[in-house]
């Protein structure tokens, strides 16, 4: 990656962007996968069966999903110098941690802990939501993040897109 548009291995941490970082993702996880679920489709954390099966799969989708959210936020502070608010975009492209392997594992995290609220309460009104909130992702992503990134950082990005899938892992041919 060209060294001026990809952010160093570590930075002094700026507590102020951190306590950004952290608000801004607990209102748009707190909002997506703990209220709307919540309010409207009755997903209860408190009526968890972990004795059965369905519940240890719940909750390790739910604890996969959260973990990975986490990291994606401390990577945007640590290396981007930014949150995951599009107001405040990290300053740098990050292409570390879950971000070497999809472009996108903020929002495959969010998937995964809708997921696993949904193994917890199935409905299909929960089941549609979940799917609607990830077209409506995918379009935000393709019409906006993207472009934009693409001219913030330029052949960087497109290095970047070249190496690294949008949603799932690219698979590379074996070295000979």
């Amino acid at each position: 990656m060209n060294r001026g548009t990809t952010a160093p291995p570590f930075r002094r941490l700026s507590w102020w962007v951190a306590l950004r970082a952290v608000v801004w993702a607990l209102l748009f996880a707190g909002t997506v996968a703990v209220y709307i679920p919540w309010r409207y489709f009755g997903v209860s954390f408190v009526r968890i069966r972990l004795a059965s099966l369905s519940g240890v799969a719940g909750l390790i989708l739910v604890a996969a999903g959260v973990t990975l959210m986490l990291t994606c936020v401390g990577e945007f502070v640590a290396r981007g110098r930014g949150t995951p608010a599009p107001m405040d975009a990290p300053r740098e492209l990050v292409v570390r941690g879950p971000y070497r392997v999809v472009r996108n594992p903020m929002y495959v995290g969010m998937v995964l802990t809708l997921l696993g609220e949904l193994v917890f309460e199935w409905s299909r009104g929960f089941a549609l939501y979940i799917g609607g909130w990830y077209a409506i992702i995918n379009l935000v992503v393709i019409l906006y993040e993207e472009p934009t990134l693409r001219r913030k950082f330029g052949a960087s990005y497109e290095r970047y897109v070249s190496e690294v899938g949008r949603w799932w892992p690219l698979r590379r041919p074996r070295a000979r």
